[in-house]
């Protein structure tokens, strides 16, 4: 049987990229800017839902599994990520549906790449400091640290992706760039 906060995550994943499409469909196909609008203003309701379901879970006495180490994940990249997202799918949608002008791509190289790649990473470095602050806010919630030890696994994870992430792509680049 499925793990119903694992329901609730892929809902809530499914639920924003609903939201954030019915938003720019409205804006730039129908040309309802004001609903659109609104429509996008209200993806971080989907990111409440998943706090408030997460804690209640462990608030009625859940034992921490995984899945809500994935919950805490999911919301620190979705604040971490989440305007940066709205805006690549805005700079798409308005060039395919409004004549907009071709979306923005990162540079290729040189400074401005090197630059690119450590603001992406910083990015990162929020999101995991994001899931953190939850995961510690759900260890408070639970009250019982033996009942919240799955959680803290989840950072372990999420640092060894940082830590490849950093080296792979801003440290490369800049070593790259000094090189040149």
């Amino acid at each position: 049987m499925v793990d119903p906060l694992v329901m609730v995550i892929v809902a809530c994943e499914v639920g924003f990229w609903v939201v954030l499409g019915l938003g720019l469909f409205a804006r730039y196909v129908l040309r309802m800017r004001r609903v659109g609008g609104v429509l996008l203003v209200c993806t971080p309701l989907v990111d409440v839902v998943l706090l408030v379901a997460t804690v209640l879970d462990l608030g009625n006495g859940g034992e921490a599994k995984s899945a809500h180490g994935l919950a805490a994940i999911y919301l620190g990249v979705s604040v971490a990520f989440g305007h940066s997202m709205l805006r690549w799918a805005d700079q798409r949608f308005a060039h395919r549906f409004a004549g907009g002008p071709p979306p923005w791509r990162p540079p290729k190289r040189g400074r401005a790449r090197v630059r690119y790649e450590w603001r992406e990473w910083g990015k990162f470095a929020l999101a995991w400091a994001v899931t953190g602050a939850v995961i510690g806010l759900l260890v408070l919630v639970a009250g019982d640290p033996e009942r919240t030890q799955a959680l803290w696994g989840q950072m372990g994870g999420m640092t060894v992706v940082g830590l490849v992430w950093l080296v792979g792509w801003p440290v490369y680049h800049s070593v790259k760039e000094r090189g040149e």
